[in-house]
């Protein structure tokens, strides 16, 4: 069997495959893939990727001048350098040069809006008051069309939920030229083999013979990795290594996660709650598999565009659920948000916080695995953050942007914007940050009066 596609004995193709029993599987970057003239430090100009991550129903925002609470406030204090992180988003304090915290940012047609119907507009800006229902594309499907024809897939969307749920409670923040809603994946295992297992969505009959057998992708390509080994020096003989280990972990927990399928919840009450018979899963490691894929993805360059909604907005679908299973708070998330009872606050922010943590695993997952041009999040700017505020308020945004050093950001400060300037100022920003010699600079996106600056400057 033939493997390799070389134009010497010293360069290997970029898109070349281990294959095994019912597989291929894609590699990451090996230096053997470099024409000699190019293996220089510096001299290709970076890939760049962009990643967005929701979290439903805002944040916790306790008064500032409450000073027994106001540690679990999801805004840093003080502003531009200086900041500092509450206990929220103090597990992203070994990125602080690395990312930038936004305030005051809101989409101007969703302000007025009940917070929960906003959740369709974050990366859109799209008009939803009235009867009538004119969203418009949202910025990374606009991104992954200038760069679809450098990758196997133009973008993956992704959410706990799955599919497009309905108008105002969507379980997807991806949105077509048409501005119609397009199917998240959620089921870890499908988007395993789609993606990761050469052969689109049909898994061969060998395949599933070797599911039940319980042999993972990893001992399947073995011997071809093993073949593919001789050909290589030992920087990429370690790299390739490397992959594979983590290729392997990730099928692991994929496989522990789907023993949760099995288990019972404890008893609560979910009676406002749409619980799915996914709801049993073991969030942490069910958001930290999603992180693991996405990072798999960006790292083998199968796409440069995700997204990932970590839950639906209103208490709908199973991601209301993570604050009992995760943190074993007796509510669920859209109560917490909702509720005014003492110590909701401990709730709220003790959440977030739980939330943010399974934030930092993937950007920290991105700060160690490298490519050609250094680690991921060099090349990769995440936007991660929701499209209300506190309870139905969809002003003041939570947002937060991490990556992309390689791409010109300068991060390091807490920017706090009047609602003279719109989110998609932010989202202008990125497309072109996105583009960036695949295309002119576009113009505008939505409502947008200008790139924002900031990071951008």
């Amino acid at each position: 069997m033939q493997t390799l596609t070389t134009s010497n004995s010293w360069q290997l193709d970029r898109r070349t495959l281990l294959r095994g029993a019912g597989v291929a599987v894609a590699l990451p970057w090996l230096e053997a893939m470099t024409p000699a003239p190019d293996r220089e430090p510096g001299r290709r100009e970076p890939v760049r990727r962009t990643c967005f991550v929701y979290f439903p129903n805002g944040c916790s925002l306790p008064d500032e001048n409450d000073e027994k609470y106001r540690h679990w406030r999801w805004f840093p204090d003080g502003e531009g350098a200086d900041f500092r992180f509450t206990d929220v988003l103090s597990c992203l304090e070994p990125y602080r040069d690395r990312l930038s915290v936004f305030g005051g940012l809101s989409h101007p047609l969703s302000r007025e809006l009940l917070g929960h119907l906003a959740g369709d507009t974050w990366l859109t800006a799209g008009d939803l008051r009235g009867d009538s229902y004119k969203n418009r594309v949202s910025v990374d499907q606009v991104i992954s069309r200038q760069l679809k024809q450098h990758t196997r897939y133009p973008s993956l969307v992704l959410s706990t939920d799955g599919g497009v749920g309905y108008k105002s409670r969507t379980a997807t923040i991806s949105f077509d030229h048409s501005g119609r809603p397009i199917p998240a994946e959620c089921r870890q295992r499908l988007i395993f083999e789609r993606y990761f297992a050469q052969g689109g969505a049909d898994v061969t009959a060998t395949r599933k013979e070797s599911l039940r057998r319980g042999r993972r992708i990893v001992d399947l390509v073995l011997d071809d990795a093993k073949r593919l080994e001789q050909r290589l020096g030992r920087q990429d003989r370690d790299k390739l290594g490397q992959y594979l280990q983590s290729l392997d972990a990730v099928e692991e927990q994929l496989q522990r996660n789907e023993q949760w399928l099995d288990r019972p919840l404890p008893p609560f009450d979910s009676s406002h709650v749409d619980l799915d018979a996914r709801a049993d899963v073991d969030p942490t490691a069910y958001l930290r598999s999603m992180f693991d894929l996405m990072a798999l993805a960006l790292q083998l360059d199968l796409t440069r565009v995700v997204t990932f909604m970590t839950g639906r907005e209103d208490g709908m679908g199973f991601g209301d659920s993570f604050p009992q299973r995760a943190l074993g708070i007796k509510r669920g998330l859209h109560t917490i948000s909702h509720d005014g009872h003492e110590g909701h606050w401990d709730d709220w922010g003790r959440y977030d916080q739980w939330q943010a943590q399974q934030f930092a695993y993937f950007v920290e997952r991105l700060a160690t695995v490298q490519d050609e041009h250094g680690p991921l999040l060099d090349t990769t700017q995440v936007l991660y953050g929701s499209c209300c505020s506190t309870t139905h308020n969809a002003r003041n945004l939570p947002l937060l942007l991490v990556g992309g050093g390689r791409l010109g950001l300068r991060h390091g400060s807490y920017h706090r914007w009047d609602e003279k300037t719109p989110m998609c100022n932010l989202l202008l920003a990125m497309l072109r940050t996105a583009t960036a010699g695949s295309a002119a600079p576009a113009e505008t996106f939505g409502d947008a009066t200008g790139a924002l600056g900031g990071p951008f400057a």
